[in-house]
This record gives C-alpha cells, sequence and structure tokens, in this order.
C-alpha cells in the first residue's frame, strides 16, 4: 500500500479535539430559542457502579447521541439529558464490598462515570441532571407512592415472598432469574413477610392493549405481552366433601371438566393444612414446609413434579364425582385462584403427576371421535371431539371451550372470567439504602401517610446500613426515626421502617428531568405539555419487561390523576446490543476481559471510538469487541481530512458527475440513519470517500458544496472533525446549527443507462440509451443494434423502461 501524501496540515486528533471540547463549553451548540419544536432523547440511566464505564457501554451513548444530533440538524431542539439511578442494591452491596457508606461511594462514582460520559461527546444537557438519592428528587418519589396509596393501589400483605439471603431482602418475581437472584446470584427462598404491594393488576388490561400505540420492537411487546399473561376461561367451584368449604379453581379449558379427576393446591393455600386428614396430617406440614424453601421459579422449573394427598376430597360438580385433593409446589399460591382442576388426559404435567401417584385418566376430547386405548401419553390437540361428557358428547371441542363457561355460569357453580399472569408488584426492601415508604403506623388509625407538606420523609444517616437479616429494615433500629405522632390523631406511632425498590425513581425520573428544579410539583402542566412525553427511548433489552412495565403503570396512574396528559412514556424504543469480551462473554472485572475507552481515545481519538463503537455490527445485535477494527475507522478519518483540506484549498468546481455522487451520497446516508442500520452508515461513509476520491483524481479534487455535504453528514458521527473541517470551510457559527441536506432525486439519476436487446426473448446484444428516452427511439436504437440478426417478420415490439427492448419475430 502506498503511504498517505504528508499534509501541511496534517490531522491531528487530539489538538482537534480538545479544542472543540473548550469551544462547546463556551458555546452549547443544543440551545432552546423557543421557535424549535422539541425533541426528547433519551438514554435509559445508568447505576453508579464502581467499575465505571467500558467500551461496551459507550455503545448505547453513542447511539443516542447520534441520533440526537441528526434531529437537532432537522431543525429540533434537543432534551437530552443524564441523571444517576443511585439508590437500591447495586448501590448499597457496593458499599459493602468497599467498606463505606453507600452516600459517599455512590456520590464518587457519580463523579468518575460523568467524566467518562463527557469523553464521549454527548450533548446532554447537565443543567436537567437527577440523581434519585436527592431528597428534592425522592421527595415526588414518596408522593406518588401517598397518591398510590390514598387511591387503593399501594397496600399491606403478609405472604410468602422470594428472599435473598445473601442480599438480605425481598425480591419481587421479576427480580429472580432460574431461581437466583439477579443482582447478585444467590439462592433465592421463600421468607413469610408484611410487604407493601402495588396494586398494578388493576392497569394489565391497559397495559396490554396500549402496547398496540408504540413505536416498540415486536419482541419487547411480546415479552410485555406474556409477562401479563392474559387468558379467557371460568372460575368452577367444587364442594369439599364432608364439608362447608368450596375450592375455586381457574381453568382455560372448562369444556374438559368431565375429565377433571384430581385437583391440585399450591401448599401456601388457606385450606392446605385444613383439608389434611389426621393420617395424613404429618406428610402434608412437612410438604407445605418444604415448599416454603424453594423459589417461585425453582418450583415451576422442577421436572420431577411432587405432591402430597391430603386425604380428602372434592365433588365434581357436573358429574358428581369425587375428586381426590393433592397439593403439589409446582402450583402457586398468586397464580389464578392456588388451586387447579386437574385433566391429565389432555395437559402433559397432569400426565405426568397422574401416572406417578397411579390416579384415573379419563380422556374426554378424540380425534374424529375415537378413545385412545392404553394412553401412553396426553392427547393435547386443541380440536376434537367430546367423549366421556355426558350431556356434552358429540360436541366440537373448540366451540365447548367457548360456550362451556357461559354454561357453568347458568348452573351456578361458577363463572365466565379473564385472568392474567401479572401480579401485585412487591415493593418493600428489608434494605437502609432506597427511598423511606411515607407511612406512619398507629395503633388507633392504621396505616396513615404522611402528610404530602412535610415530604420528602429523609433517609436517616446511620453509620451501621448492614442489612440485618431478620426481615426488618436497619431503620428499625433508630428508635429516635421510627418513633413519631400519628398525622390523623396525634397518637404515638411508629415509622414504616422497609424502604422502596430501586424501580421507584426508575419507574417515573424521565418525567423531572424537563422540570427538576420544580419545588411545587413533580413536573409542571406547561413544561410536561411542552417536552414530554419522550420521543425516543435507547436502551438494553434486559429493561424490556421490569423497568418498562413499571414505567407505564407509573404513567398511567399520573394520567389518571390529572398529573400529565399522556398514558405511554416512550414513543419510540431502541434496544442495543451488548458490547463483549471475546467468545460472547459479557464483559466484567472479575473475568478480566473488560476493555476501557481511555487508551484507545488517547491513540485514536473520540471520533474514531465513536465510529467504531457503530462499526462493529448491527446496533441491536449483540457485538464480540475486536480493538483491531478500529484502526480502519481511524484511517478513514485521516483520509476524508486529507481530501477535503486539499480540496478547500483548491476551490474546485462541481461537475455534473460530482453533483450526481453528492446526492446519492445524502440519499444513502439518510437511508441507513433512518432505517438505524448504523453499522452501515459507516460503512457508507467509507465507500463514498473512495468513490470521492477517485473523482477527484479526475477532476482535481472535490468542490466546497460536496465537502460541506459530507462534513455535515458526518457531524453526528465524529462531531470534532465535522466541526474543524467545517469551520476551514468559512463558517462563522457551528454546524449543529446549519441544516441536514436533502437529496436532489432528478440529480442521482443516471444520463445513460446499459439495456439488454432480445429477439424473442434471448438477449443478442446490450446497448447504452439515455435515462429519459422514449419507447419509440428506445426500439429504434434497439433494432438498428441487432439489424444483422432480424431476418424474419416482426409482430411485436417491446419496451420496458429501462429494463429490456424485446423484439418479437414470427
Amino acid at each position: 500500500m502506498q503511504e498517505e501524501k504528508i499534509m501541511a496540515v496534517p490531522y491531528n486528533h487530539k489538538a482537534i479535539e480538545a479544542k472543540w471540547r473548550v469551544n462547546w463549553e463556551k458555546n452549547p451548540v443544543n440551545v432552546n430559542d423557543g421557535k424549535k419544536p422539541k425533541y426528547y432523547c433519551l438514554d435509559m440511566f445508568p447505576y453508579p457502579s464502581g467499575n465505571g464505564l467500558h467500551v461496551g457501554h459507550w455503545r448505547g451513548y453513542v447511539i443516542s447521541d447520534v441520533w440526537s444530533r441528526y434531529k437537532m440538524l432537522q431543525g429540533y431542539y434537543l432534551i437530552h439529558p443524564m441523571g444517576w439511578d443511585a439508590f437500591g442494591l447495586p448501590a448499597e452491596n457496593y458499599a459493602i464490598k468497599m467498606g463505606v457508606h453507600p452516600a459517599i461511594s455512590t456520590a464518587e462514582n457519580v463523579k468518575n462515570i460523568k467524566k467518562q460520559i463527557n469523553d464521549i461527546a454527548a450533548i446532554y444537557d447537565w443543567d436537567m441532571e437527577v440523581n434519585t438519592t436527592d431528597p428534592e428528587f425522592y421527595k415526588w418519589t414518596q408522593w406518588i407512592f401517598v397518591k398510590m396509596f390514598k387511591e387503593g393501589l399501594a397496600y399491606e400483605k403478609e405472604f410468602p415472598i422470594n428472599w435473598c439471603p445473601s442480599c438480605k431482602t425481598g425480591l419481587a418475581n421479576e427480580e429472580v432469574v432460574n431461581g437466583c437472584c439477579e443482582r447478585c446470584g444467590a439462592t433465592v427462598t421463600k421468607k413469610n413477610l408484611r410487604q407493601w404491594m402495588l396494586r398494578i393488576t388493576k392497569y394489565a388490561e391497559r397495559l396490554l392493549n396500549d402496547l398496540d400505540k408504540l413505536d416498540w420492537p415486536e419482541k419487547v411487546k411480546k415479552m410485555q405481552t406474556d409477562w401479563i399473561g392474559k387468558s379467557y376461561g371460568a372460575e368452577v367451584d367444587f364442594k369439599v366433601e364432608n364439608s362447608d368449604e368450596a375450592i375455586t379453581v381457574y381453568t382455560t379449558r372448562p369444556d374438559t371438566l368431565y375429565g377433571a379427576t384430581f385437583m391440585v393446591l399450591a401448599p401456601e393455600h388457606k385450606l392446605a393444612a385444613q383439608l389434611a386428614t389426621e393420617e395424613n396430617k404429618e406428610a402434608v406440614e412437612k410438604y407445605i414446609y418444604e415448599a416454603s424453601m424453594k423459589s417461585n421459579v425453582d418450583r415451576m422449573q422442577d421436572k420431577e413434579k411432587t405432591g402430597v394427598f391430603t386425604g380428602s376430597y372434592a365433588i365434581n360438580p357436573l358429574n358428581g364425582a369425587k375428586v381426590p385433593i393433592w397439593l403439589s409446589d409446582y402450583v402457586l399460591a398468586d397464580y389464578g385462584t392456588g388451586a387447579i382442576m386437574c385433566v391429565p388426559a389432555h395437559d402433559d404435567r397432569d400426565f405426568e403427576f397422574a401416572k406417578k401417584f397411579d390416579i384415573p385418566i379419563v380422556q374426554v376430547i378424540a380425534k374424529d371421535g375415537k378413545e385412545i386405548e392404553n394412553m401412553t401419553e396426553a392427547y393435547t390437540e386443541a380440536a376434537g371431539t367430546m367423549i366421556n361428557s355426558g350431556e356434552w358428547n358429540g360436541m366440537e371441542s373448540a366451540v365447548l371451550k367457548k360456550e362451556a363457561p357461559h354454561i357453568i355460569e347458568k348452573r351456578g357453580f361458577g363463572k365466565a372470567t379473564v385472568n392474567y399472569k401479572l401480579r401485585d408488584w412487591v415493593f418493600s426492601r428489608q434494605r437502609y439504602w432506597g427511598e423511606p415508604i411515607p407511612i406512619v403506623h398507629c395503633p388507633k388509625c392504621g396505616a396513615v401517610a404522611v402528610p404530602e407538606e412535610e415530604l420528602p420523609l429523609r433517609l436517616p444517616e446511620v453509620e451501621s446500613y448492614q442489612p440485618t437479616g431478620t426481615g426488618e429494615s436497619p431503620l428499625a433500629a433508630i428508635d429516635e426515626w421510627v418513633n413519631c405522632k400519628c398525622p390523623e390523631c396525634g397518637a404515638d406511632a411508629k415509622r414504616e421502617t422497609n424502604t422502596m425498590p430501586q424501580w421507584a425513581g426508575s419507574s417515573w425520573y424521565f418525567l423531572r428531568y424537563v422540570d427538576n428544579h420544580n419545588s411545587e410539583a413533580l413536573v409542571s402542566r406547561e413544561k410536561a405539555d411542552k417536552y414530554l412525553p419522550v420521543d425516543m427511548y435507547i436502551g438494553g433489552v434486559e429493561h424490556a419487561v421490569l423497568h418498562l412495565l413499571y414505567s407505564r403503570f407509573y404513567t398511567k396512574f399520573l394520567y389518571d390523576i390529572g398529573a400529565i396528559d399522556f398514558d405511554e412514556p416512550f414513543h419510540k424504543l431502541f434496544n442495543q446490543g451488548m458490547i463483549t469480551g471475546k467468545n460472547g462473554i459479557k464483559m466484567s472485572k472479575s473475568k478480566g476481559n473488560v476493555v476501557s475507552p481511555d487508551d484507545l481515545v488517547a491513540d485514536y481519538g473520540c471520533d474514531s471510538l465513536r465510529m467504531y463503537e457503530l462499526f462493529v455490527g448491527p446496533p441491536e445485535l449483540d457485538a464480540e469487541w475486536d480493538d483491531r477494527g478500529i484502526d480502519g475507522v481511524y484511517r478513514f478519518l485521516k483520509r476524508f481530512w486529507t481530501l477535503a483540506v486539499d480540496s478547500i484549498e483548491k476551490d474546485v468546481t462541481a461537475s455534473k458527475e460530482m453533483v450526481k455522487l453528492r446526492n446519492k451520497l445524502v440519499y444513502d446516508i439518510t437511508q441507513r440513519l433512518e432505517s438505524f442500520s448504523l453499522n452501515t452508515v459507516i460503512s457508507g461513509f467509507m465507500e463514498y470517500n473512495n468513490k470521492l476520491t477517485e473523482l477527484a483524481k479526475k477532476e482535481g479534487g472535490i468542490d466546497k458544496e460536496t465537502v460541506e455535504t459530507m462534513t455535515v453528514l458526518l457531524s453526528p458521527f465524529a462531531p470534532h472533525i465535522a466541526e474543524e473541517l467545517w469551520e476551514k470551510l468559512g463558517h462563522t457559527d457551528s454546524v449543529f446549527h446549519t441544516q441536514w441536506p436533502c437529496a436532489d432525486e432528478e440529480a442521482m439519476k443516471d444520463d445513460e443507462i446499459e439495456i439488454p436487446v432480445q429477439i424473442n426473448g434471448k438477449t443478442r446484444a446490450v446497448i447504452s440509451i439515455s435515462a429519459q428516452i422514449s419507447k419509440e427511439e428506445a426500439i429504434a436504437a434497439g433494432k438498428n443494434a441487432v439489424a444483422d440478426k432480424l431476418t424474419g417478420n416482426i409482430v411485436k415490439e417491446i419496451y420496458v423502461p429501462k429494463k429490456i427492448i424485446n423484439i418479437v419475430m414470427k
């Protein structure tokens, strides 16, 4: 390879980037003049962990900054803030590990990461910065809780919850992954605790239906749909034999009721212990205890089904048959009614259970009405004819499935109903580092909200904040904080000592950015109406269920109480893929595969690293990091610099071919950018730079307008070099105060095209003709090109514009 010509003014990324950092600090490029429309582009804000940022974190921030700068060039005022998700387990666990107070470690980590984020040269508006641990922020987190409490959406409940023995706190179901704590990886157990809950289930239908109006990836919509888990069916009442009690089950297949040969209760069901006969009592109590030591996830994933017979029976309401009542931990107390009817002939799980415990299997759906002899597996096809089902015999199961709930309701032993897998949100944490729950427990008045004018209820300063492991928060030991007066009656009372989960602040933070100094309201309606909601939200797919679902719930609640005038927080969502170490392994200090951006910025510059972060692969997919590729991006920037500076000095006049290439450049880059194919944008810059370089050799350089166009297109990706070239082009204002160029499609058109000439469908010649040629002229040119081959009678002349000329002969 020939060495590049040494320029009088070579590309010096260190000097250029240092110069423009100072300039942007003095003269911000994103200014609200009150005339431009707003565009709100938001990153999912980070946990301020002690590990700081690596090249994987850069990717998301670069994507959002590129998109923000692009929208700015389209004439928008950009709302592009950054803040800190600083309460919760990650920050507290890090502080414990380091042996410092979480307030100290969090502040230090914020300072460090803020410096690293600034190295990306993103146009974050730091005047909008928020921190979830700031009392002026969590005042409004508490305010939302108080409003939910007054609306009946926040309530107390004592029940078995997921318990992390390492973090020593309760976990929501969503925070348990494969039976382990998602934060520390410890095996999750069960613990019976008093908890604060949020009634997110009240919003299940709206959360499901409103997915249709969101411009989100389909996979994320499906994940939320599956998590909400809407199903249609019936609740059926089974009376307990020789008892006044009845057990209600929820089933999506009421058409199979004649095939229900046993029922299973969750070990936590209120009747579980009560139904145990004397001879079964010891086994039942033992089983209930063992089940309490497993997480819900473990229970659902256990391959071998376990269970215990209570000794009691229920009565099938359709045929009066006795149905044995069993307990099994694959049934969960918080799904449906905590009891299921079991139809082993038509459910794999029930079939396995029936075979193991020698329970009768009765087939009630049959293909072509023929019963299977000696069933070796469940018949799970939905379609079939009803058999062994009394008056339902001969009906099609698909028809009966819809009619059965209403038949059951008419007969008075159940009702048609809709069910959801979504459970109410466990909102208590038995930790120190979180928002205090603003509730006072009064022996006379019960649970009473802290008056809104007394918010924020500040987290007390303590020396010892480590979790107790007893189920009580460390706050419970601070008598002077816990003991208080009831806000309603003035009696001696005690504060709530559990704190909120980390999700509390992150479920609404995006609203606060646009009015972060407002002491009178969460956000003023004027600013909410002007700047909200978020137009583009960018972050990892790992938040597809938890964070996004909770944020949608909070937004809908705030809409309902009139705080805001929209009920969905994020119009468009983009999930970027992860940058991994070798062999696709997630980057972490413990694995020793973290790549710091600092050395790469020093060696190649911020612009090169920004572009390489996008060049490594499609932005929505994971990509394995390889430092070696950044050199190619760096070489591209040097080559474009050389071409641009040389051309500026020569003042070249644009040829027709140059104009055409310039407009194709604009068209292609814009199309790729709009489709978020950011890796192909970078490769497109390289391709067009090569084409421009070749054309420059013929024409002595490229014209000023083409240099300007390429510079503007490049500016969202490599802002420093773009600003420097824009200045060299003679502009006194920032490149980001110009407009994104538009392609002239007429100018892109080719003057001449090559087209095949066929005789009876076989190509006999290829000719060059004008792209704007008429049909008659095209056919004449084609006939002339194959004149020596036209030996018969012409019966038809066909011209498909810009495609083919075909002469049909006889």
